[in-house]
């Protein structure tokens, strides 16, 4: 059965730019619209297009403190200001610059997962919203970090727990990066679950998202992380994946589901080592799509995150609002995309199928059994510990 979605998008959204060498650069949304555009996914009549408001004050402090709320907006309208120290609250050279406006552009798209999340939660007929500007989930109380000034997810989870103090809220994270601010945010509470798939902080930044970070106090039991080895594959992330969402899902009983969809994992990103090809978000969209509906009330809020390459992001994306309405696509773009992306990226090789038909990653483990046992073994552990410590403690309760 197909439900209204709600795409939530705006040419300002290129606003949210640390500048023309930074990673994140707001080129891939414009690119990820413009494929859904191609694709002829925007015209779909069980789309709904929503402009996106900023978020006030308010609302960011009720993620935020006042004090960094401040800093964040004096900064913004003097990047220049000597009567802040910029690094105390994380900002300044490096991963974070200070750019003109960058309150609003910040402020924009925690309005933006607002609107996602308002639409999912409020509006008759509309089940699923995606802000592809949205996923900034490094975002700490006081403290930027990862190209992360105020996390939108956090501001959107305490939006919808205004509105409803008893809601219960599973946050799943499928960023190479561990979502380590909206874990924090949430530590003690235990009607936000937070679920994190990330490359292992062994190897990557931010360095946390072990299995025995568990929560804290009444929420203790209420954070889960599934720190993966470099180089894991198609077929060992969906199937750790799809063992134990479900089982955690049913588990808890969620009133919705928010994930936040860094697609960083990807073979070819830049700044990860990760082994997973496009083809497997489109399966794991389905994933998310089913437990939505048998276990999550049908309501799905989607954000964007991370993914460096420009011509990764926008063919997961997209095929990740195919799934939301249920749209099959051929494997093939646009030769107007393409020439779109030639001329904006010349940098990268551009493809011309919507999904890789390889699975690179597998093709090096089967050359490599001593990597590929280890890398099962881990896998079987992680499930281990989602079924005799994660899955117990939230029954519990429940």
């Amino acid at each position: 059965m197909v439900h209204t979605v709600g795409l939530v998008y705006t040419d300002k959204y290129q606003s949210y730019n640390f500048g023309p060498r930074h990673p994140l650069r707001p080129l891939r949304l414009k690119l990820t619209y413009s494929l859904m555009k191609e694709l002829n996914l925007l015209d779909h009549f069980n789309l709904i297009l929503l402009e996106p408001r900023m978020a006030t004050i308010e609302e960011i402090e009720r993620a935020h403190s006042s004090d960094y709320v401040n800093v964040v907006k004096k900064l913004s309208e003097n990047p220049e200001d000597r009567s802040i120290s910029p690094q105390v609250y994380g900002l300044g050279p490096g991963d974070n610059p200070i750019f003109k406006n960058m309150y609003d552009a910040s402020a924009l798209v925690c309005g933006a997962s607002i609107t996602a999340a308002d639409m999912v939660w409020k509006e008759e007929g509309i089940h699923m919203a995606f802000n592809p500007a949205g996923g900034l989930h490094h975002a700490h109380k006081s403290r930027a970090a990862g190209f992360c000034i105020f996390n939108d997810i956090a501001v959107a989870i305490h939006h919808l727990k205004k509105i409803n103090p008893d809601i219960r809220i599973a946050y799943l994270d499928i960023d190479a990066h561990h979502g380590d601010g909206v874990q924090e945010l949430f530590y003690e509470d235990p009607n936000v679950l937070t679920i994190s798939f990330h490359e292992s902080g062994k190897f990557l930044f931010p360095g946390t998202g072990n299995t025995n970070e568990i929560g804290e106090g009444l929420g203790k039991g209420f954070s889960m992380n599934f720190p993966l080895l470099p180089g894991t594959s198609n077929r060992m992330f969906l199937k750790l994946f799809r063992y134990c969402i479900p089982k955690i899902l049913q588990a808890y009983s969620p009133d919705i589901l928010f994930t936040q969809l860094g697609v960083d994992m990807h073979y070819n990103d830049p700044l990860t080592q990760m082994g997973l090809s496009i083809a497997v978000y489109r399966d794991l969209a389905q994933t998310m799509r089913s437990c939505a509906r048998d276990y999550c009330q049908n309501r799905w809020v989607a954000v964007g995150g991370g993914g460096y390459s420009m011509t990764v992001v926008p063919r997961a994306w997209t095929l990740f609002l195919s799934k939301m309405l249920d749209v099959d696509l051929l494997n093939q773009l646009p030769d107007t995309w393409i020439a779109e992306v030639k001329k904006d990226v010349p940098y990268e090789d551009v493809p011309i199928l919507l999904w890789d038909r390889d699975d690179k990653s597998e093709v090096q483990l089967l050359s490599h059994p001593e990597i590929a046992k280890k890398m099962i073994d881990y896998n079987k552990d992680l499930k281990r510990i989602c079924d005799e410590e994660y899955i117990p403690r939230i029954s519990s309760v429940g």
